[in-house]
Parts: C-alpha cells; structure tokens; sequence
C-alpha cells in the first residue's frame, strides 16, 4: 500500500487559496478609483481587503447632475437602482437582457443598457437618465419633436429612444437617415414608429438638437 502524501507546508499555495485570493482581487478592483468610496459598507478581511455584499452597501451616484446617496446590494443593477432607490421610473425595466434598449441611460456622454450594468459600477461617473433631457415645463427641441411627430405609441421605448437620440444629435448635430437608423440601433419599438421617429429627429436637428433651450 503506497504511502499516504504529506499534506503541503502552510505557505505552499493551493487551489483553495488560489481561488480565495483571486475573488478578493476581483472585490478589491471594484472598489478601487472613482468606486472606492463604496469601501465604507464593505467587510473587512483579515488581510484588509474589501469584500462588498452581501448585504446593503452605501454608494453615491451622480444622477443628472445630482449626488443621489442610496443603500443596496452590490449586486443591484443600475436599472433598479434608478427606479427602485431614487424613483426615476423613466428608466424601462423591459427585456431584463440588455436586448431592448428600453432601460438605456448615458454614463460619460455614452449610451449603455442600465439592465446590463451594476449601479456599483456607476460609482463616481456622471449618469443621465431621460429625466435629464428635458421636463415636462422645458422639453427638449427633441422630444417636443417626439411629440409633433407622433413618434410614440404604447411609450414602454420612448425613453431609451429619447436618450439614445439625444446622445446621437450631441455627436452629430446633424445625421443622415442612415446615421439616425445606426444610432438607435440597440433601441427596439415593438409598435414600429421608426419612421416618425426618423422624422423627429430630424426635425430636432434642424431646431438644434437634442437639449432644452
């Protein structure tokens, strides 16, 4: 009968630790740069990493301008945390899948599917929702050509349409129907009104864009 293996000195590294050090890793970069502030509703580690979650977690987000302090898991997806902690229901929970368009919001001027990305991750960068393209008492020339156009029916697209818009006309003044069709692309209107929309945007390009006046 062979002899049983002796079991590995303490500092040797095995699978275990391997994978224990590389998820603590992965928590540390979460909460490095911009996100670090979140570190204050983490755990502490004996090694003094920071492990977030899986409770609530305090996290500041900068929401159209505004510094919104919320309390969620860290798993809590920016969509949610939008409609569920600060109550900005424009934001579409549709697909769930990243698929849809409807929950899109602008994170540094760029397009993203809130659904699809954690509101931890959002930490210290600037979020625009439809709320911040324009209100009801001060619409946008965009979506007052929303309106003039008849480009929404049942409405569950039209915020993620608006927001998407906006980006477009704030990289392009002036697109092309080409340009307009690439640019919501990622937006999808189940009652297909693509031409009226086509049409607003349009129109709101030649009122000059997409923002309040």
């Amino acid at each position: 009968m062979p002899p049983k293996p002796e079991p590995p000195p303490e500092s040797a590294v095995t699978r275990r630790s391997f994978l224990k050090g590389a998820s603590l890793t992965v928590a540390a970069v979460g909460v490095a740069g911009p996100g670090a502030s979140v570190a204050r509703g983490a755990r502490l580690e004996e090694d003094g990493v920071p492990i977030l979650g899986p409770g609530p977690t305090a996290m500041k987000l900068e929401v159209n301008g505004v510094e919104r302090s919320i309390s969620a898991p860290p798993s809590t997806t920016l969509a949610d945390a939008l409609r569920d902690e600060i109550g900005l229901t424009g934001t579409k929970r549709v697909c769930d899948r990243g698929s849809c368009g409807a929950c899109t919001v602008m994170i540094d001027g760029r397009t993203v599917d809130s659904c699809s990305m954690l509101a931890i991750d959002a930490v210290g960068r600037k979020i625009q929702t439809v709320e911040g393209c324009g209100t009801p008492e001060k619409p946008s020339a965009l979506q007052e050509a929303f309106v003039e156009c008849d480009a929404l029916q049942c409405g569950f697209c039209t915020p993620g349409m608006v927001v998407s818009c906006t980006a477009l006309l704030e990289q392009n003044p002036h697109p092309t129907r080409e340009q307009i069709a690439a640019g919501i692309s990622g937006n999808i209107c189940r009652c297909g009104t693509y031409q009226n929309i086509f049409e607003a945007v349009e129109l709101a390009a030649k009122k000059g864009g997409g923002r309040g006046r």
